[in-house]
């Protein structure tokens, strides 16, 4: 006998997802028939969370404005009482995103061939486990509508989050880059071609130490140019391709935890996502060994997921959760007491939720000091530097025409 995952129709008119056992499709539909239910889909049921296996694929990726677009009509067509192939297919059709289309097709065909909707979507290798879990999840319980509700709840505030420190960071990026650009413009451009000029000056006095300094890194540049410019080239792209290595991201993961301000907001902003995985998982009646194994390598920072490894190994021994936590050594300690009372009341899911807006809160505290701290950090450097330079170009002349006057003087 297999397990059969069924799409019903009720007597009394509601929409109702359960598990049949039956020896094929046909028997599962001709037993729910028989029962007075309609059928709207029969999908052989997916093995578990332990058939999820990493893979490639060769498909593009769809954009998550996209994704979150498409969950969001799903979930109002299941509600709706449209079977999951027709929601599928309406969906495939009016889709703007063609990387989407194509992932929904072939969704689509796995369907048709028997498939449940969890396992379809797993099988195309481009979406997060704990999307596909979630599914099973809905799958399994019978209420696939209201777990896609609350993941696309858990995608909207995930797509909130990064579009706030995208446009918190927007703007001391572009300060940066407009002060590199002005900072090569008057060293490789202003300051060879008053060269000149101090040559003749030097040539009565010294020269500010300033106006030597400056003019020394100009030459040099200057004259190193095309040579400079593609080690620099090289030298970046060197940097990206190590950065896309594990070790190379471990190592800037590890180099970013050790900053100030910017630490505190990473491992923030890792609690509240965690946090959040954790709740969504737990609502769709995923095990908490299970939600906090995907949760868990969700994290985007290397080295919390390297620290966070212990942990599901003594949740499966049968350590208390928040016991479990502690070893992990990065999750605030607010956030543990806060989980813990819930772990001890009963309450974890809704008290998962809490830590989730509490530091969704307090990132957004920390986003704003680290914005706040970097702007002025910039200008003052970008500051320094020109003034630096401006000082060189101005002094030698302000020298001469001072010295000019006291010179007439001193010969009558």
């Amino acid at each position: 006998m297999a397990e059969f995952v069924c799409r019903l129709g009720t007597p009394s008119g509601e929409i109702i997802t359960r598990i049949v056992e039956a020896t094929g499709a046909a028997d599962a539909r001709f037993q729910l028939e028989r029962d007075g239910y309609r059928v709207f889909d029969v999908a052989s049921a997916a093995s578990g969370l332990r058939s999820f296996l990493p893979g490639g694929s060769t498909k593009g990726k769809v954009k998550q404005s996209d994704f979150l677009l498409f969950n969001q009509q799903l979930s109002a067509l299941l509600r709706a009482g449209i079977p999951v192939l027709q929601a599928i297919s309406l969906l495939k059709a009016r889709s703007q995103s063609g990387n989407l289309r194509i992932v929904l097709a072939d969704v689509e065909e796995k369907i048709k061939n028997g498939l449940p909707l969890s396992t379809a979507f797993e099988s195309q290798g481009i979406f997060p486990k704990i999307y596909t879990a979630s599914i099973l999840s809905g799958e399994k319980s019978g209420a696939l509508d209201d777990v896609l509700q609350r993941y696309v709840e858990y995608l909207k505030r995930s797509v909130g989050v990064a579009r706030k420190l995208r446009g918190a960071l927007a703007y001391p990026a572009f300060l940066l880059a407009a002060a590199t650009l002005m900072i090569a413009f008057l060293t490789l451009y202003i300051v060879p071609r008053m060269s000149d000029l101090f040559t003749s000056l030097s040539a009565n006095r010294t020269l500010p130490t300033i106006t030597l300094a400056v003019l020394w890194v100009s030459k040099t540049v200057a004259s190193n140019v095309w040579w400079l410019l593609p080690l620099i080239i090289i030298s970046a792209v060197a940097l990206y391709i190590w950065l896309r290595t594990d070790s190379g991201r471990l190592a800037l993961h590890r180099l970013l935890l050790r900053l100030p301000v910017a630490g505190t907001l990473i491992k923030q902003m890792a609690t509240a996502q965690l946090a959040r995985s954790l709740s969504t998982l737990l609502s769709g009646g995923i095990t908490v060994p299970d939600s906090w194994e995907i949760s868990s390598q969700a994290l985007n920072n290397l080295e919390l997921r390297r620290r966070s490894a212990a942990v599901l190994p003594m949740i499966r021994e049968g350590r208390g959760f928040t016991e479990a936590l502690e070893t992990a050594n990065w999750i605030p300690a607010l956030g543990l007491d806060m989980i813990g009372i819930g772990e001890r009341s009963g309450s974890l899911r809704e008290m998962l939720d809490e830590v989730a807006s509490f530091y969704d809160a307090e990132a957004e505290v920390k986003l704003e000091q680290l914005t706040t701290l970097l702007e002025p950090l910039i200008l003052v450097v970008m500051a320094a530097i020109v003034l630096a330079i401006l000082l060189a170009i101005y002094l030698p002349i302000i020298q001469t025409i001072s010295a000019g006057p006291m010179g007439g003087r001193g010969r009558r």
